[in-house]
This record gives C-alpha cells, structure tokens and sequence, in this order.
C-alpha cells in the first residue's frame, strides 16, 4: 500500500469522540496496535500512517456498534449495514447497476439505520444526483455526546460525512474518482476551512443549506465498468478508510483497473483495446499514454493476468493443459505452452510438477509484465 499520512488530530478528535461516548479508548486502540497515550503526546499536526488510522476507526466502530443505536456518521462506515451494502454493490458490472442495487438494500435497511442512498434520475438529463438522506436524532444521545465540538453541528457533520463516503466509494469501485458538478449539503456550514475541504475533494461548486443533500455528476459516468471483485472487496473492508483516503490522494492505477476488466470478462474472452478504453472512459491514444507512462502496454498486462489465471488453475485446480489453453483464449495448446514457459521459464507440465515437489511452498513469479 502508499504511504499516506493524516495529522494526529484526526486521531485526537476519534478518540476524543469515543471517550465522551463513554467506551474504553485506551482498550479499543490496542485493538488496533496504537498507544492511546503516545498519540496524546503528540503534535496535532504531525503525519501518522494513514494505514493506522483506518484500522482506529475500524475498532471504534466495532465498538459504537455494540451500543445498538445507528451510526450516523460516515454513512455507516465500518457497520455491518455497510459491509452488507457493498457486498450486494461487488457483483455489479457498471456503476449505475450497483448504485440501484445499493438503492433497493437502503430502502428495505432504512427502518432500521434511518439512513439511506438514492439515485435520482431524471429523463431527459444530463446529470444525475446522489442523495444521501438520514434522520439525526434531535437533543443528546449515546452517540451524540455532551460537550463533543461537533455537536452544534451533527446534521452537517452527518449529511455532508455520508456523502464523502459515497463519492469515495463510488470512486473506489470504478478504479478513478468520480468527478461531480455540484455538491448540495442539506445544512449549515461549520466554518470556512470545513467549506474548503469540500471543495477540495470533491472538486466542484458546494452550497450549504441547500433544499436537497445530494452531489451531481454526468449521466454517462453510471456506465463507467466496476473494476474490483469479491477479493479486492475484502481487503478493501479490511481498510475501508485508508481506501477511501487514497481514492481522492493517489492518482488511480490504470494498470489496475485494466487488470480486473480482463480478470472479470476473461472467461467470455479478452476485450479489446478499443472496448477497454471505453470502459475506461477514455480515448485510445489516452489509454496508451497512461500506461506508458505506468511503464507498461495492454499486452503485457493480458499477459500478466494470463499467467497469474494459469498459474492458479495449475496447481489449484489441476487443470488439464488443453482446457486451460482454451480457457485462456488461445486457439492451440502449443501456442499456451510457448507463452507460458516465455513467463515463468518452464513449461505447464514441468512448472506443475515443481511446485509439487517444493509442496506448494512457493511459485515461481509471472515475468510477463
């Protein structure tokens, strides 16, 4: 993973936060292998692993959850509801589909977390919204503690942090950040510095007190293809945080995104450099330019998922040589076989027959790339 950093207050204000509710902080960052102490010690600003604080806030929610009320921040982060939310999104092939699958799950959820995701489409337009709607319980709760600095504000805190979430998420599925148009925060603003930070994620014009909480984006972005699967899913859970953080920090991975596209339609045969790049939503000369200047070609990278598919079916599967040829779009066995001994240095048989030897201890690293 990157390295990023958040300063210390992020993990001062949780902390913070998680004491006023009345839970065991210094407990619940041992869980995640943080000295509670040594964090206190510390310069607000100073740069803490990003890494660290997704795995805080994944013990704190563990925790908040145990006290039976609806988390009411981040959309839920971390909750079960969450987890159950994006599980049902995975199986999508385009962004649209998973957002009306998510739609269906937070109306049948909605008694119980009173929050919930909506696609708001209107015919005849061009852009389409993301609303994020959710009932903030009025006066003090177990979750809305006396004295916490937020408190003035946890409809803000609330409608805006559910929002983040979704455009971050949505932006984790497709493999590149969703660009918005416009952001519409159904609240008053905390003060400037909150304003700009917003901005600055989300990249557009925000409006405060607005009639509707919702951000905006193109049509056409609904048809951006999901590029993760049920594994990528359950470590992005693992860290859904420092995930989340990352979406809007680090340019995305085109290489990665191509290498789940080919990995999910690999068994109905490998797209098209034309049909990639439109699943990309790009042109074909700015597909080639970004994966050269990631050092890498469509070929290689159809090569690479080749190798790693062929190496697990290999010995996992015990795969007959010719049905993985064909699996694998070649139209000969003798054209698999000189590809495949081209990335690993041996035939299928003979690479087969050294992991057994070695008793599966290790395999020997795709060279196709």
């Amino acid at each position: 993973m990157s390295e990023i950093s958040v300063p210390a207050n992020k993990f001062l204000r949780l902390l913070d936060y998680l004491e006023r509710v009345g839970l065991d902080v210094k407990s619940i960052a041992a869980n995640a292998d943080i000295s509670a102490d040594r964090i206190a010690a510390l310069d607000p600003e100073q740069a803490l692993p990003a890494l660290n604080y997704s795995r805080l806030y994944k013990a704190a929610t563990v925790e908040l959850q145990r006290l039976g009320q609806p988390i009411p921040w981040g959309a839920g982060l971390g909750s079960e509801s969450f987890e159950l939310t994006c599980h049902c999104m995975i199986g999508a092939r385009t962004l649209g589909e998973a957002l009306r699958l998510a739609q269906r799950l937070n109306e049948l959820l909605y008694p119980l977390n009173r929050y919930r995701m909506r696609l708001l489409e209107e015919p005849a337009g061009q852009l389409v919204r993301l609303e994020y709607d959710i009932e903030v319980p009025e006066g003090q709760t177990d979750l809305i503690p006396e004295g916490w600095d937020r408190a003035d504000y946890k409809v803000t805190a609330a409608r805006a942090s559910g929002l983040l979430v979704w455009h971050a998420y949505c932006g984790w599925l497709t493999g590149d950040a969703l660009t918005a148009d416009e952001l519409r925060i159904m609240a008053p603003s905390i003060n400037r510095e909150y304003r700009d930070s917003l901005e600055r994620i989300f990249n557009c014009p925000v409006h405060f007190d607005a009639t509707e909480n919702s951000f905006s984006f193109r049509r056409e972005l609904l048809e951006r293809r999901i590029v993760h699967t049920s594994e990528s899913l359950a470590e992005f859970l693992r860290n859904s945080i420092y995930h989340l953080i990352a979406i809007d920090r680090v340019p995305a991975s085109t290489t990665t995104a191509i290498k789940s596209l080919v990995s999910i339609d690999l068994p109905t045969g490998m797209p098209s450099f034309a049909a990639v790049a439109s699943m990309l939503y790009m042109s074909e000369s700015s597909l080639r330019r970004r994966l050269q200047a990631e050092n890498t070609s469509y070929q290689a990278i159809k090569d690479d998922v080749r190798c790693e598919v062929a190496i697990d079916k290999l010995l996992n599967e015990n795969t007959r040589v010719a049905d993985l040829a064909e699996f694998l779009g070649f139209t000969e066995a003798s054209s698999f076989v000189r590809s495949f001994k081209s990335w690993t240095g041996y035939t299928p048989r003979s690479y087969r027959e050294k992991m057994q030897s070695l008793g599966g201890e290790s395999s020997q690293p795709c060279q196709a790339s």
